[in-house]
């Protein structure tokens, strides 16, 4: 892209948007010119912006996104086939194992929901389309990373915020990089409470017809009901039935 084709302006626009947050819902002109890393004017003129078009609102300390914001990600899940293809196939794949199922795709270092069919709440935040998680220790965004050349995996480790979790959690980036070698070869990811404590889940990669990894589906179960090291006997085949169903559907 040609420099004089980047508009400035509507990048630090967007930046300020994503400092928001499910933990960051209110945000000042301070708070949120220190998360963007960019100077208090700016972060004032964007947040001003995006208030006078309807899509913040300003109380004269905080700023809070509206509905109106829904708007753009919407735009992406209607463009986009997969989530209409994959729900169909979550809804069956949920109601088969009795557990929630998934589907993600990659985003820079976090994944990305774009469809999901929930039983029950296994995690202590509420995973909706358009949720958020780091890559790095989610099933389907190891999936989604063992797809990668392992240079680019390694680059986005390199940009992730590799934090501890839990005491399962893996955040050496050797270790993972070996785990990446390991989904890739076994073809599913496990993990065993390395996200939260309690939650255990499996995840397969979704590829189109020519054997091209697009998205990431999984099943989420309590650790408690399900062990982590009973999930690929319980799980693996159904994953495996819906991978095989959604291929010949996923047309390049």
């Amino acid at each position: 892209m040609r420099e004089t084709d980047f508009v400035s302006g509507f990048a630090r626009g967007l930046k300020v948007i994503e400092a928001f947050g499910e933990t960051r819902q209110r945000l000042s002109i301070a708070e949120a010119s220190k998360l963007t890393a960019l100077d208090r004017a700016t972060v004032r003129r964007s947040l001003l912006t995006l208030a006078e078009l309807g899509y913040a609102d300003y109380d004269g300390k905080f700023f809070t996104l509206t509905p109106k914001i829904l708007r753009l990600g919407h735009a992406y899940l209607s463009a986009t086939p997969l989530p209409v293809l994959l729900q169909p196939h979550l809804d069956h794949l949920s109601e088969k194992a009795g557990q929630s199922a998934s589907a993600s795709v990659l985003d820079g270092t976090e994944i990305v929901y774009i469809a999901r069919a929930s039983q029950r709440r296994v995690m202590s935040i509420n995973l909706t389309p358009g949720s958020r998680l780091p890559a790095y220790c989610a099933s389907m965004g190891r999936v989604l990373l063992a797809a990668l050349p392992e240079s680019e995996a390694r680059a986005v480790l390199a940009r992730s915020e590799l934090k501890q979790n839990t005491a399962n959690t893996k955040t050496d980036p050797e270790d993972l990089i070996a785990e990446f070698r390991r989904v890739r070869a076994e073809g599913y990811a496990i993990i065993d409470q390395e996200l939260e404590i309690g939650l255990c889940s499996i995840a397969v990669p979704v590829e189109n017809d020519r054997g091209e990894t697009v998205a990431a589906i999984n099943i989420g179960a309590p650790a408690a009901l399900v062990p982590a090291a009973d999930l690929k006997e319980r799980y693996l085949k159904l994953l495996q039935e819906a991978q095989a169903a959604l291929r010949p559907l996923l047309r390049r």
